[in-house]
């Protein structure tokens, strides 16, 4: 098929190169602005626009959406479908409308939950056992087109976002390919999505992955620690200083008052709500290198008996 391509970050350049494996001709990439990354703030173009160069495909990269230039290219371009995977902007109704075949997304969940930017860390953080991947027809809301098909996998009990961004990125890849080819056959259906199991995936901001020992369970602030590695990353602090915490387990329950430190053979563990205990094992205090947790405890950063987080 002749297609557009909108997608950004690497995640995306997974289905980017299924669809050139599988043939399809890409009429042109749209991606987001180059950005500054890094302490020096390096100007550096999105790993979505790379692959797409690196193949010879013209890359666009609107500032917005709202002035009708890009919609005239997408016009000009005259695609059979637009394939949206992680673009990171939303389409106004008059582009959506212009392929045949629908503008088609591969959202990182199960639809109808975890709608929104950020559905692999949330259902992680939420505690969800599955999870999957879904294509669906877009149309001018927030993740609410028809869906056209769905894989399922499971999360595994210690699994990062980091890990399941992998396991998934080529499962949305292979659903896209086959979609593309089962709408062209007539062979899929598009079903509206349920009105039953909605729920949403806000934008992440670093203040979300503050650990709060005394109004969590350590079940709830270990699947923070997994859904927020590696960005924002769990942290908690310690007389005005930022200790990430970048692995942690469950442990045996305690009757410490919740934040409070404590040990068990070498072992640093921090009392949690409702008499549970999470055992810190891998941080970073703010200005360090990443250290056992007992080795923060050897080193006086953080004394038996501290109370810690909110």
């Amino acid at each position: 098929m002749k297609l557009i391509f909108m997608g950004t970050p690497a995640y995306a350049v997974n289905t980017l190169n299924a669809l050139l494996e599988a043939g399809h001709e890409i009429l042109g990439v749209f991606a987001q602005p180059d950005k500054p990354v890094g302490r020096k703030h390096v100007v550096t173009p999105p790993p979505v626009k790379v692959c797409a160069e690196e193949h010879g495909i013209p890359v666009y990269q609107p500032n917005n959406w709202k002035d009708g230039e890009a919609a005239k290219i997408v016009a000009d371009l005259a695609p059979e479908v637009i394939v949206v995977v992680a673009y990171g902007k939303i389409l106004p109704e008059e582009v959506l409308a212009i392929p045949p075949y629908g503008c088609i997304n591969g959202h990182a969940s199960l639809l109808p939950a975890y709608r929104g930017a950020s559905p692999i860390q949330w259902c992680i953080v939420s505690g969800e056992t599955k999870t999957g991947v879904t294509t669906m027809l877009m149309d001018k809301g927030m993740d609410t087109g028809d869906i056209l098909e769905t894989v399922m996998t499971d999360i595994g009990s210690e699994e990062t976002a980091d890990e399941l961004f992998d396991r998934l990125a080529p499962l949305s890849a292979e659903l896209m390919v086959k979609t593309l080819a089962d709408l062209e056959s007539g062979g899929v259906i598009p079903k509206k999505q349920p009105e039953t199991g909605i729920s949403y995936a806000p934008i992440i901001k670093k203040e979300m992955a503050m650990l709060t020992f005394q109004t969590k369970t350590a079940r709830e602030l270990h699947n923070a620690a997994r859904g927020f590695y590696s960005w924002p990353c769990a942290y908690f602090f310690y007389n005005g200083k930022r200790v990430k915490v970048l692995k942690t387990a469950l442990s045996d329950g305690t009757s410490e008052a919740p934040g409070t430190v404590f040990k068990r053979d070498k072992r640093l563990l921090v009392a949690c709500k409702a008499g549970t205990t999470l055992e810190l094992m891998t941080v970073q205090p703010e200005g360090g290198k990443p250290m056992s947790g007992y080795q923060m405890l050897c080193g006086g950063k953080l004394p038996l008996g501290s109370v810690i987080g909110g």
